[in-house]
């Protein structure tokens, strides 16, 4: 059997047949296998009917037999075990040079392992996010590969092609960096997508319960938000779900229960930004908002017992809608500082050369968080590359600064009218905690000199020297070690 196929790919449900499918389209002869081998004879007398450059594999060992060399296969497979099982099948029909991608939503150590137990075995991994769904797979897609840096010239080239492209004809794929930092990234854009979704619910309540508004009278306003500053596709589909009606003429989002599901790269977020120490507290408050919203019986029961103000927000309706448009897009801003603050701290501890501006344009097309804002913050780490926070970027600094009165009267609004909105809230109290040059964890640290000898660093000091208070008179000058947890 004469080697035809350019590039393989595992695993056919709706990703990888899309997959498949715009790689097709682009010129490229694609081996297709599925561990249940049925749905390769289905994918090819349907989706991929009548295509004679998707080649039907129905073993491995036929699908080996089928690349050129040296071999590029990609699993399109849940992360987890099932990656590592089909690593294992693989590798006893690999040679030196060949090439396994792992497309799924992996977790970066576990790429990061994989990355040095292919490489170990003379092979090359790569482990790339996949942003954008069934449809940007299928037409174009943003993606985030890292691994081996001797496998990008292998894959750029079909990368590339894929994937969806920026207004200027930029492609939304490039290289990451080295071993798990594709998935790093794809980690962090899925971690801001929490945070952007939540915010957009928060703005939907507040006009709904706040204001009263209609769905119809919400779906045009974020058409209107939609031809601005906040062009986003999450703002373009939020506006076509509010005007999404049935066949009975009803709403569909009015029948969807109010409780949200996850699939965990928000949480890993959370948990590596609690790691390396980074305040990432909106995309937090995103995951803790949908863990709350689990919570729907308990809530239920809740609502009949305890009590609180109505939520109904003061003010002319048009000029609200603008406070919160203005309030979305400054917590918007600092949702993406904290996602670029905890790639520059990962890059530092995982050793990453990770190019900012790079990774912004990556996301400028195909995928979840794709929007016009994400241009600007390509624009501020081309100027300045070494810029240490988005918020000190001349744009952003101008933006907030113009929408930072009705950031805050909306949050105080919201409050007082018990409208919960913990995104909004967490985002402008991190931008003050961050804009203060005195924080009271002078007296967080006395407190933990006091009742443990944890001892603190003085003002009147070099920086790294440490003291401890007998604060009692009973507790002795001896301190406690000093380290970070």
């Amino acid at each position: 059997m004469e080697p035809k196929a350019d590039i393989a790919l595992i695993g056919l449900a709706v990703m990888g047949q899309n997959l498949i499918l715009n790689m097709n389209d682009h010129g490229y002869t694609v081996a297709a296998y599925n561990r249940t081998v049925s749905k390769v004879d289905e994918f090819l007398s349907d989706a991929a009917k009548g295509r004679t450059t998707i080649l039907p594999a129905h073993s491995i060992e036929e699908m080996v037999r089928l690349l050129k060399k040296p071999r590029k296969i990609m699993l399109m497979v849940k992360a987890g075990q099932p990656v590592d099982d089909f690593i294992e099948l693989l590798l006893p029909h690999l040679e030196p040079g060949d090439l396994i991608i792992d497309g799924g939503n992996s977790h970066f150590p576990d790429t990061i392992r994989r990355a040095k137990y292919l490489e170990d075995k003379g092979l090359l991994y790569i482990g790339t996010g996949v942003s954008g769904g069934e449809e940007g797979a299928r037409f174009g897609p943003s993606l985030m590969p890292g691994g081996s840096p001797e496998a990008w010239p292998l894959v750029k080239e079909i990368f590339q092609s894929i994937s969806a492209k920026t207004p200027e004809g930029e492609p939304c794929a490039d290289w990451i960096g080295e071993n798990g930092a594709g998935h790093y990234v794809k980690m962090v854009h899925n971690g801001i997508e929490y945070g952007d979704m939540q915010l957009i619910c928060e703005a939907y309540q507040l006009m709904k319960e706040g204001l009263g508004m209609t769905n119809q009278e919400m779906h045009e306003a974020f058409a209107e938000w939609n031809q601005g500053e906040l062009n986003s596709y999450l703002i373009e589909i939020t506006r076509d779900i509010l005007g999404y009606r049935d066949e009975q003429g009803e709403y569909v989002v009015d029948q969807i229960l109010d409780t949200a599901g996850q699939k965990g790269t928000g949480k890993w977020t959370t948990v590596n930004s609690l790691d390396l120490g980074m305040p990432v507290t909106l995309i937090s408050e995103a995951v803790f908002a949908r863990c709350l919203s689990a919570m729907k019986d308990e809530r239920v029961e809740a609502s009949q017992i305890l009590r609180g103000p109505k939520a109904e927000l003061d003010g002319e309706r048009k000029a609200q809608v603008e406070e919160i448009r203005r309030a979305l897009l400054a917590s918007k801003i600092v949702s993406y500082a904290q996602g670029f603050m905890l790639l520059k701290e990962a890059a530092k501890e995982y050793k990453w050369k990770l190019n900012y501006g790079g990774v912004a344009l990556v996301w400028r097309g195909g995928c979840i968080i794709r929007s016009v804002f994400l241009g600007r913050i390509k624009e501020a780490f081309d100027k300045n590359p070494g810029l240490t926070n988005l918020l000190l970027d001349e744009y952003f600094r101008g933006v907030i600064d113009r929408c930072q009165q009705s950031w805050r009267r909306v949050v105080a609004q919201a409050v007082q009218a018990g409208v919960p909105v913990p995104a909004f809230t967490t985002a402008l109290a991190f931008y003050d905690g961050y804009r203060s040059a005195r924080l009271p964890a002078n007296l967080l640290q006395a407190q933990r000199d006091y009742f443990g000898a944890h001892t603190y660093e003085r003002l009147d000091q070099p920086r790294g020297r440490f003291f401890h208070t007998n604060w009692t008179g009973r507790g002795g000058t001896v301190s406690a070690g000093t380290y970070t947890v």
